[in-house]
């Protein structure tokens, strides 16, 4: 079984380009420890902490729509909506306590995976 580093998404609204394209589906890899660390460097992250995302995003979505480049003035041209999207999609697949797994049904052989966070948790009152 193959460790999972890459995810797929589909924006709520989407982005649209300077031809009046609309692109939703992406892809999303896991950040490394040089996404987080390296913009921090950046004057407009100094200047503006609330850009780290920006910056983190466009290193880490590799795929959006037809778009042959992903950078910062295409996620700063996101809707509201799109923005929040993802940057809690990040947070789901790059936060350690809540893992995928990769599973295969064993009735019909259909591969999925299962967040694992809801394994074991009882519920609180």
């Amino acid at each position: 079984m193959a460790f999972q580093t890459e995810f797929t998404f589909e924006l709520p609204r989407g982005y649209v380009d300077e031809h009046g394209t609309l692109h939703k589906r992406g892809t999303m890899r896991l950040a490394t420890a040089a996404d987080e660390i390296l913009p921090m460097r950046d004057q407009r992250v100094q200047a503006n902490p609330g850009y780290l995302s920006i910056i983190l995003l466009a290193r880490v979505i590799t795929k959006l729509g037809d778009l042959r480049v992903i950078d910062t003035r295409v996620i700063e041209s996101l809707f509201t909506a799109d923005l929040a999207f993802l940057q809690n999609f990040y947070q789901q697949i790059n936060e350690s306590d809540n893992p995928f797994h990769a599973v295969t049904c064993p009735k019909c052989d259909h591969k999925f995976e299962v967040d694992l966070a809801f394994l074991g948790e009882k519920e609180t009152v």
